[in-house]
């Protein structure tokens, strides 16, 4: 039996703001149709949640958005989050809103894992397009000590990038 998820111990939200490209992913049906250039950029609005936009390219050359909204969950400092993509009206229904854990993250907040209590989903995000290849190795092995399957996760071509 695999021991419970735990996020990171804290995140400063605001040096986590901005935007992240994805490294890589467990392969999942809400981004089905993105070929590459996939990033998320998260923003502050005045009322404390957080804005999400996420883009990918599609097959045939054009962009993909998807925009929501993220909140934290617990106290200052929290890794947990919940993000909701979709219509605002439907926020009242529990379901719509997705865990969203920050599982971890380098102290200059440039590669960070993000996945939830089940480890179902696992997205590795990075400041810039292209990581070192140390850097993600590590990170992989991290990932494996907290029940994850490195080898299902899928590389997502970027620009500049062996994969792209």
């Amino acid at each position: 039996e695999t021991a419970a998820l735990t996020p990171v111990a804290a995140l400063d939200l605001p040096r986590y703001l901005g935007r992240w490209y994805e490294i890589a992913n467990y392969p999942n049906r809400f981004q089905r149709q993105c070929v590459g250039e996939t990033s998320a950029e998260y923003r502050l609005e005045a009322s404390g949640k957080v804005r999400v936009q996420n883009r990918c390219r599609k097959a045939d050359g054009s962009f993909a958005e998807a925009r929501g909204v993220a909140r934290r969950m617990g106290g200052e400092g929290s890794p947990r989050l919940e993000v909701r993509f979709a219509p605002a009206w439907l926020g009242w229904l529990p379901a719509v809103w997705g865990r969203y854990w920050v599982i971890d993250i380098d102290p200059d907040y440039q590669l960070a894992a993000v996945s939830e209590p089940n480890r179902e989903y696992l997205w590795i995000l990075a400041r810039t397009p292209q990581v070192p290849e140390a850097a993600y190795q590590a990170l992989l092995a991290r990932l494996r000590q907290k029940g994850f399957s490195p080898e299902r996760l899928l590389r997502t071509p970027q620009p500049g990038s062996a994969a792209g």
